[in-house]
């Protein structure tokens, strides 16, 4: 088993950092990518043990941080850059998974990946970015949500918009971290300017690629009922419920445990099987 971290440009020449987990074993192997969501980053929690468990699987698996995340190459595992957070938007997260996607095409030899055989796997927000991703980019074959959200729309109800345009900032509180994050009205901006690109139940209804949707039914963050929603857009798509199970599937910041939780292991479990039947 290796892993490979590297750093690669992203939006406005920041980096954008990526872990690599893969078997050197000469075998082309299909690529799994995986999109962290709002407050996340590519260290949380148990996501490397998730990435072991895949490449153990003879997978390649890449997760990676979105450029305006607000963690740093110094600090990746700290919300060190809230300046960065404050001017993130989505079309910038798009732009940067299209830059990860173009590099390991173009490296694709250094990790024995098959380009053929690229899936998706979103989480949270980072699942509403993989939707829309995986219906513009023909490269993607398979896509996979878990606790995705349903519409970025919802991200702004119940904001005082005119005083968020007054203001040019409001802030959300990390409840985690106890740290104040900014978002910058240029993210409502970004929306507005790009709503076609960013319509997830437009993008939802044209999937055309094997999907599944994976939620649990005791999650606070984003309700089962989002997960309902997508299927109905997509009655091709397959919805997997877990019943107990909450947002992250178990997992916490920071997580010290050798052994994931029962309910990742059951969403692991259910990504190999759908992945091996398509």
């Amino acid at each position: 088993m290796q892993k490979t971290t590297l750093s690669i440009n992203g939006s406005c020449n920041r980096l954008i950092e990526i872990d690599i987990y893969h078997q050197k074993n000469t075998q082309y192997k299909p690529l799994i990518i995986f999109c962290h969501g709002f407050k996340g980053f590519k260290n949380w929690g148990h996501f490397d043990l998730i990435a072991t468990e895949f490449a153990k699987q003879n997978y390649v698996f890449a997760k990676f941080n979105f450029s305006f995340n607000g963690t740093t190459i110094q600090h990746p595992d700290e919300f060190a850059d809230l300046d960065a957070f404050g001017k993130n938007n989505f079309t910038t997260e798009l732009n940067d998974l299209k830059w990860v996607l173009d590099f390991l095409e173009k490296n694709a030899l250094d990790f024995e990946i098959n380009t053929k055989e690229i899936c998706l796997i979103g989480h949270s927000r980072g699942g509403g970015i993989a939707i829309l991703k995986a219906q513009e980019d023909a490269r993607i074959k398979k896509l996979i949500t878990w606790a995705s959200i349903k519409d970025f729309e919802d991200f702004f109800k119940n904001l005082d918009l005119e005083k968020w345009k007054q203001d040019g900032v409001l802030y959300t509180l990390n409840s985690r971290t106890q740290q104040q994050m900014p978002l910058n009205y240029q993210l409502l901006e970004d929306y507005q300017h790009n709503k076609t690109r960013l319509n997830i139940k437009n993008a939802a209804s044209k999937i055309n690629i094997p999907w599944l949707i994976i939620h649990g039914k005791h999650d606070r963050s984003v309700p089962f009922s989002n997960a309902e929603y997508l299927h109905q857009q997509n009655i091709k798509s397959v919805l997997f419920s877990i019943e107990n199970a909450d947002h992250t599937f178990g997992g916490k910041h920071p997580f010290n445990e050798d052994v994931l939780p029962k309910d990742t292991q059951i969403v692991i479990n259910t990504c190999m099987t759908f992945l091996n039947q398509y």
